[in-house]
């Protein structure tokens, strides 16, 4: 059987639960969840990083006659 939980380090020691249950050789798996390819809401993608990291980069330039 397998169990999937999410912990609030909030209110648990995180940390210490994990090494914990990294000692365990066999039966234990940490999926990442990055590997998902699945961008967060609010989070942006390289490509619209990119763009507006350079539309802003260009108007600061502009604001003091820079470019």
């Amino acid at each position: 059987m397998i169990h999937t939980i999410q912990l609030n380090d909030e209110y648990v020691d995180v940390k210490n639960l994990l090494k914990e249950i990294r000692r365990f050789k066999h039966g234990v798996h940490f999926e990442n969840s990055t590997n998902v390819n699945v961008v967060p809401e609010g989070y942006m993608t390289i490509e619209e990083f990119r763009a507006e990291a350079k539309t802003s980069l260009t108007k600061l330039l502009n604001e003091h006659g820079i470019h």
